[in-house]
């Protein structure tokens, strides 16, 4: 097997899987065992209601796995979210993130070769997903569209879970004001090198995953990754002040070329087209202000350098030297 020079660190989330989580650790330290040349193991426990916490705390004694770091949070969050925690506190030169009850650790040396290579991402998609429900699967898909055509990238597709990321490309999330939440896509949209590789492996343990706790995430990480929504509303301001304008021209024409007219109708008409008119127009200043506000809250750096070259010839370096070995000649003729 390909040994690589690097430090690794693998971070995994876990929740209540007591009875798989210490045969799925220790095979894959054995993997990493002679992979490469360092690594850690950074598990993430999502607030088991098991002993899972109890045993992964036995796993780090003496007797326990090396290289192993435990997090357990106190209350259960999205799985992006947890895998973030890991993330923020890897050392490794190049974090791999994975669900080892879905993803193949097997994989992970293709991976990691692309990686070497030069890709500063590394993007693995399993052929074979876990069944789940028709409405799962029709929500899954009107998301992933509508994220792709709002903000450029298919998640499912070329953004998956299972990746590898460099240091690089870790801490330039983090200069991002909600890195838990941006840590999905940018790395698919940051402008880095990047692989994207398949396999087919049968999922470990089949998981059924909740809708209604996917769709609050979805709901999230679109309203935190575009102005889209509150675009919309204020496009719906716009148009509610201007159709209130046009008819309060029309009830001023009625008034005017028409005779047969309600007593009171204009008068009555106008007031509430007027009324809705300014509330149209508060709706839009006000939307405008909080697209601003959350453009500034969730928007990264305006820039970040990916990678950086310096030319080995300098011509400055160069003509400083020319001028140094000319004072020491004048200054030996000088001598003599």
């Amino acid at each position: 097997m390909k040994s690589f020079p690097i430090f690794l660190t693998v971070v995994l989330v876990l929740r209540n899987q007591s009875g798989e989580q210490v045969r799925l650790l220790q095979d894959i330290s054995a993997c990493l065992t002679g992979l490469v040349s360092d690594h850690e193991l950074v598990v993430v426990d999502n607030a088991s209601t098991d002993d899972s916490v109890v045993a992964l705390k036995t796993l780090t004694d003496q007797q326990g796995l090396p290289n192993l770091q435990v997090y357990a949070l106190t209350k259960e969050v999205d799985t992006d979210t947890a895998a973030w925690v890991g993330l923020e506190n890897a050392l490794g030169d190049y974090v791999a993130v994975l669900d080892p009850l879905a993803d193949d650790i097997l994989f992970l040396p293709q991976m990691l070769d692309k990686a070497v290579s030069g890709a500063e991402v590394v993007f693995a998609s399993n052929a074979q997903k876990s069944p789940q429900s028709l409405a799962y699967r029709l929500a899954y898909a009107a998301f992933n569209s509508l994220f792709k055509r709002l903000n450029g990238v298919h998640l499912a597709k070329e953004a998956p879970q299972y990746r590898l990321i460099s240091k690089r490309v870790v801490n330039f999330i983090l200069q991002h004001p909600q890195p838990a939440m941006s840590y999905r896509h940018l790395p698919a949209t940051g402008g880095f090198a990047q692989a994207h590789l398949d396999y087919s492996a049968a999922p470990k343990v089949l998981q059924t995953k909740r809708l209604g706790d996917s769709i609050d995430r979805g709901m999230r990480l679109l309203v935190s990754t575009t102005r889209a929504p509150m675009r919309l509303v204020t496009a719906l301001s716009l148009f509610g002040a201007g159709a209130n304008l046009v008819y309060s021209v029309y009830v001023l024409a009625i008034g005017l070329f028409k005779a047969d007219v309600a007593p009171g109708w204009v008068s009555l008409s106008l007031q509430q087209s007027g009324m809705f008119f300014l509330i149209s127009l508060v709706l839009l200043v006000l939307g405008e202000y909080i697209v601003n506000m959350v453009s500034l809250s969730n928007e990264g750096p305006l820039y970040h350098v990916g990678q950086e070259f310096t030319s080995a010839r300098m011509t400055r370096r160069e003509k400083l030297n020319i001028e140094e070995t000319a004072s020491h000649t004048i200054i030996g003729h000088v001598a003599e």
